[in-house]
């Protein structure tokens, strides 16, 4: 039995941007020159949006706060990809 909910959708970058706000949008161009993509965008009910930005080695992530600030020591969990 599947308990997984979320299904595999992909998404376009300009859509994933277009849920950030402007200082995280700064922050993340500031960010992808050096290597650093958006991963995804988690959309908690009744909250702001969680963008996730990840290195280009995959070893290291970080979460773009509302005020354009990158917390490289985010409260989240992450599942291994398969």
């Amino acid at each position: 039995m599947q308990n997984e909910r979320r299904n595999k959708q992909e998404y376009d970058y300009n859509q994933l941007v277009k849920l950030l706000n402007d200082d995280q949008r700064r922050a993340l161009r500031q960010v992808e020159q050096f290597g650093w993509e958006l991963h995804f965008v988690r959309k908690p009910l009744f909250m702001d949006v969680v963008p996730v930005v990840i290195n280009a080695d995959g070893r290291s992530i970080g979460v773009l706060e509302g005020d354009g600030r990158i917390n490289m020591e985010p409260d989240l969990d992450i599942r291994a990809s398969a």
